[in-house]
């Protein structure tokens, strides 16, 4: 495999000596080419097999106009593995998100809400609506949503039908940097657009 502490002496010094090139990816972008292949190819490889696509990937200008060949092998890969790479992969791409959302805790909110994302076309996986642990007023809750979408650009207009609907949308985990709105940006001085 290629999960190693440090090149091997050996393999990095014929590589040098053949005039090779060596280029970094990190592993997410493994997991994005794995999970490329697997849905556009129909391939399956471990993350090895899939280093090649994630390096053209990530320098494409350097590969822009060449005939590039990649070699893809293995698929020696645990079923759990598996299931993490497509998951955290779907999260990556906006396909699957979790929304946290405000609200009053009264009778037809929550149908409000579900109804404002079924007109949205967001398909709700998972829901949680937690009253204890909140630091909003009585009669106020917050509910989280695991929501299937279209990606990056679906999320942002769903937070904006839920937010024109009345209600305090924001995506659940601050990593997703897409899911600023233009309004949240202006709020925030560090933002560069």
């Amino acid at each position: 495999g290629i999960a190693v502490r440090q090149t091997g002496a050996l393999t990095l010094r014929v590589a040098q000596q053949l005039g090779c090139e060596v280029l970094l990816v990190d592993e997410g972008e493994i997991e994005d080419a794995m999970l490329t292949l697997l849905e556009v190819e129909k391939t399956l490889v471990e993350g090895a097999g899939a280093v090649g696509l994630a390096t053209v990937l990530r320098y494409r200008k350097r590969f822009a106009g060449r005939k590039v060949g990649l070699i893809l092998c293995g698929s020696n890969i645990n079923p759990l593995c598996l299931a993490d790479v497509i998951r955290r992969g779907m999260v990556r791409s906006g396909r699957l998100t979790r929304l946290q959302v405000e609200m009053r805790d009264i009778p037809g909110c929550l149908s409000r809400a579900t109804r404002i994302l079924a007109d949205a076309n967001a398909n709700i996986q998972e829901l949680h609506h937690s009253r204890a642990f909140t630091h909003l007023p009585v009669q106020s809750t917050i509910v989280d949503f695991e929501l299937e979408t279209k990606g990056s650009d679906h999320v942002l207009a769903i937070i904006e039908e839920l937010r024109k609907g009345g209600f305090d949308a924001r995506p659940f985990n601050d990593e997703w940097p897409a899911a600023a709105t233009p309004a949240d940006q202006a709020r925030d001085p560090q933002s560069e657009s």
